[in-house]
């Protein structure tokens, strides 16, 4: 895993900047294995940030905490705006 160059407190300010916005997350289950879906980053919270699937058919994880956004494990974009 990549650690980030950013501290803490620098990654909750990033992934509050994009709460209610639409984002695309790729996740890295190891061994090769990555999941990307599109959802919206809905909660906030002191220890994990959540985000909500567009496809309800999807089984995975949708909470997450900051250390796995800072070694790499997920990754958040936000999505660009529909033209």
């Amino acid at each position: 895993m990549i650690k980030s160059s950013l501290s803490l407190s620098q990654v909750k300010e990033t992934i509050k900047k994009m709460q209610q916005k639409t984002v695309d997350v790729t996740l890295n289950l190891g061994r090769n294995k990555f999941v990307s879906f599109s959802g919206t980053l809905v909660g906030v919270y002191p220890a994990l940030f959540t985000v909500m699937p567009f496809d309800k058919n999807f089984k995975g994880k949708t909470s997450y905490s900051y250390s796995e956004y800072m070694c790499g494990r997920v990754r958040l974009k936000e999505s660009a705006p529909d033209a």
